[in-house]
Parts: C-alpha cells; structure tokens; sequence
C-alpha cells in the first residue's frame, strides 16, 4: 500500500474509531444494504410485474389469433328491385329479404404471427430494462443520505471530543478564579466558547437526524440513532474499475440500449411479414328467404364453405417506409448510447480528480494536525503556568479543532468520491 492509500486508510479508521463502542449497541449500516433496501421498497420496483402480467395478456391475444373466429349476423332488407326472369308465368322472388347466420373464420396460415409475438418479448425485455435503468438513479440519492449523516457523525464526534478537553480546562479556570490565581474574564471566554460549541454540536446532530431520517424513508428502516455508518472499503474496487474504465459496460442503461435495438430489430421483421399472404378457412350457416337458391319464395337453411388468400403486394410503398423509419431509430438508438458513454466518461473524470486530490490531502491534513497538537500541548503547558492568555489557549484549541473537523470532512469526501465514482460506472458499493 503507498503513501497516500495509508493515510486515508488512517484517517478512516480515526473516523471510525470512537464509534466501535457504539457497535454492540446500534446496527452497522453499510451502503450495499441501503441501496438494495431503497430499490426493494420503491414503487417502481412493482413495473417488473406489472409489465410481465400486461405482455402475457398480449401474447394470450395474439395466440387466440389460431382460434376460430365465431360471429353472428342477421339481416332484413327491402329492395327496390329483384331479378326478373322474361318468361311467361315466372316466379318473381320476394322483394323482402331475412338472413340469420352463424359465420367461422380460422387462419391457416400467417406467416406474421410468429415476428409479432417475438416483437412483444421483445417489447417486455426493452421495457425491464428501462425500469431497471430509471431505478438506478435512486443509488445516487442513498449515497447523498448516507454520506451526508457519515459527514456529520464524523463531525460530531470531533465537537464532542473538543468540548470535553474545554470543559476540563473550564472547570480548572473556575477553580483559579476561586483562588484569586486568574482573571473572572478567562473563565467567562471558556465559557463563551463551550457555548458556542455546544450550539455547532446541536446544530450538527440536528443535522445527522435528518440524514438518518431520509435514509430511513429511502430504505423503508427504522432508524434509532445509535446505529454505525460504516465507510465503504472501495479502494481495491476504484483500482481495478479506473484501469478497464473504457471496457466497463455495467451501467443498466447499456442494457436498455442493447434490447431497445433488438425490439427495433423484431419489429422490423414483424413488418416485413405483412407483405406476406395469409390463408384463412371459412364457412357459414344460416336460416333466410332466400337460401342460397334466389328464386325461391320459402324460408330454406343452408351453409357454405371455402378457403380464402389474402395478399396485398402493392402498398404504395408504406411497408419500405416502415422498415426504414425503423432503421432510423436504430440510428437514434446508437447515437444516445455513445452520448451516453461520453457523458459517463467526462463524469468520471471529475470523479477520479476528486480521488487523487483528497488523497493527497488528507495526507497533509494528518501533518497538520500533527503539527497542531503539538503546539497546543506546549500552549496549554504555558497557560497553566500563566505565560499566555486564556484567548490564546483557545485559538490554538480551535485551530486543532478546525483541523481535525477538515480531516473528517475530507475524509468522508474520498469515500463518497469513490462511491460515486463506482456508481457511475455501474458497480457496486461495497
């Protein structure tokens, strides 16, 4: 491990550390979890069956299209006119007409059956992954909530660590003021100090409930408090992503871009299927005056029965216009996916600086706090013996206190730099 990933593995564990004691009493809450949690409870999550349930209903249609069509008609008409026969003594028909009849109609043969139910699968596969896609985005908004309430854990834990340092020097000033040894006024700026602390510490943990609060409403969880955030060990993950990044094709949307082709690809084979010709078998029964004999003058039964082709070899050209619209959009499909990728690229450009800039950071911010102990221990050595000012004491104080305050921040900054980087490129935050 070099320099750098040392120091942020340190001051992850500096972050870490005063919450262990915590453990047994609070669950340990680990990003992974939330995000699958956030997508099992959103409403979104219920298309997948919904989609599956509407397409088996279109594919049932398009099935039934085997089974015989059954329909029943009837008829009764006056014309004006009936056919004459130029014989003396000839029987004329009825001028009156009535029909009753039960028709029946099967397909034979439709050779675009089979396309247009592959284009519904189709339809079904595009569709999941659209979903799949669109709930993706909610990985980003568990990460903003967890890394916010992480940030100000980290936060409050370093407040509450400064004010337990001044409240032992505050009662050390109360007890010197006592005994005449010091000013009343270095206890009342101890004091001053205390409170305003006390006022970033409300402020902070009023801060850190919301986030907990957001996140229980994400992920549908009951949050108490007293739960560990635990920072995601990502680092390895980032390496490995950051060296096949523009091989990487995990993100959902390359899914959906993939079966969007294939939906375009199965309709257009659907299309060119209508220039097909269709057999059908039909026959007809009915009860009429006349039957099928139109000279007779009695109510008579009869049925007939035949095969019927259908073809439509001239259609001014719509099917050829069809099937390149269709390939036009597959044409629009290619170009959102390679803005897609270069969006995600440039993304994670921001994402992988932001990396490399935290880490060497933190490394500095670690010198620096090193630096600022240091001075303070000398500084409250010299204000016990009353060499320097109690404003002195506590600028030097707050100054370790800022110090420490912008490791945590940093460090909190890395991780989610590294999260986000990861859910960028479509990987999972462990």
């Amino acid at each position: 491990m070099n320099r750098l990933s040392t120091t942020a593995a340190l001051s992850a564990a500096l972050l870490l550390a005063p919450a262990l004691s915590r453990a047994q009493s609070g669950d340990t809450l680990r990003l992974v979890d939330l995000q699958r949690a956030a997508l099992a409870r959103d409403p979104r999550t219920a298309q997948a069956r919904l989609l599956t349930e509407q397409s088996r209903l279109r594919l049932e249609n398009l099935r039934a299209e085997r089974l015989p069509v059954l329909g029943v008609n009837g008829q009764a008409q006056h014309q004006s006119d009936v056919t004459s026969v130029p014989f003396p003594g000839a029987v004329m028909p009825f001028k009156d007409t009535y029909d009753a009849n039960l028709a029946a109609r099967v397909r034979l043969f439709d050779p675009s059956r089979g396309p247009r139910e592959n284009a519904e699968q189709a339809q079904l596969a595009e569709s999941g992954a659209r979903v799949d896609a669109a709930l993706y985005a909610q990985r980003q908004v568990v990460n903003d909530a967890f890394f916010t309430a992480l940030l100000l854990d980290g936060q409050r834990r370093v407040l509450a660590a400064g004010l337990a340092d001044l409240e032992v020097q505050f009662r050390m000033a109360r007890e010197r003021v006592a005994a005449g040894a010091s000013l009343a006024g270095e206890s009342a700026m101890l004091e001053a100090e205390l409170l305003r602390r006390r006022q970033s510490l409300d402020e902070v943990e009023s801060g850190r409930r919301v986030a907990l609060a957001v996140l229980g409403d994400l992920t549908g969880r009951t949050l108490s408090g007293a739960e560990l955030l635990a920072i995601p060990e990502s680092e390895a993950a980032v390496a490995s992503a950051r060296g096949a990044i523009d091989s990487l094709r995990q993100r959902p949307e390359y899914e959906q871009f993939l079966r969007s082709r294939e939906l375009v690809d199965a309709r257009r084979a659907a299309v060119a299927a209508q220039e097909q010709p269709r057999v059908s078998a039909f026959g007809r029964t009915g009860y009429g005056r006349p039957g099928l004999n139109q000279l007779a003058r009695e109510f008579d039964s009869y049925w007939l029965a035949g095969v019927l082709v259908e073809w439509a070899p001239f259609d001014w050209g719509s099917v050829r216009r069809e099937r390149e619209a269709l390939a036009l959009q597959r044409e629009v499909i290619a170009s959102e996916e390679r803005a897609f990728a270069d969006r995600l690229r440039r993304g994670t450009l921001a994402d992988l600086a932001a990396v490399d800039r935290l880490a060497r950071t933190i490394e500095a911010d670690s010198a620096i706090i090193a630096l600022r102990e240091r001075v303070l221990q000398e500084t409250r050595l010299r204000y016990q013996e009353g060499v320097v000012t109690v404003a002195d004491f506590v600028d030097r104080e707050t100054e370790l206190n800022t110090a420490r305050l912008a490791r945590i921040g940093h460090s909190v900054e890395l991780a989610q730099a590294r999260a986000r980087f990861l859910t960028t490129v479509g990987l999972e935050v462990r």
